[in-house]
């Protein structure tokens, strides 16, 4: 059984930060990219973050400078570093593994966290 579980989201002023964990656990063998989405009630889910296997990272546009996607492989892990949070960043963050491969099988499947809160207001 495998499964990603989210946390640190919460509540927190403009301009303050948070940093939010992402564990896969169970009978993970390798993974290949991680990522952090983000939805707001109504709104489409959008990619916030995203880190490859060889540690290339991808930003929103509006994120970049602000937001850092880190990986630990040994701990099949990835963490998102919010700095200077705004209103608009607002949102359930979700957790993705691409290519997750369980141990034992010869392929890999896209895995997904129930998402943790993240409100930014004064």
């Amino acid at each position: 059984q495998v499964q990603l579980v989210e946390s640190g989201g919460g509540l927190v002023q403009p301009g303050g930060s948070l940093r939010l964990s992402c564990v896969a656990s169970g009978s993970v063998f390798s993974i290949n990219a991680m990522a952090w989405y983000r939805q707001v009630q109504g709104k489409q889910r959008e990619l916030a973050a995203r880190i490859a296997s060889d540690g290339k990272t991808t930003y929103a546009d509006s994120l970049k400078g602000r937001f850092t996607i880190s990986r630990d492989n040994a701990k099949n892990s990835v963490y998102l570093q919010m700095n200077n949070l705004k209103p608009e960043d607002s949102a359930v963050y979700y957790c993705n593994a691409e290519g997750l491969i369980v141990t034992g099988l010869l392929y890999g499947m896209d895995y997904w966290g129930k998402g943790t809160l993240v409100t930014v207001s004064s």
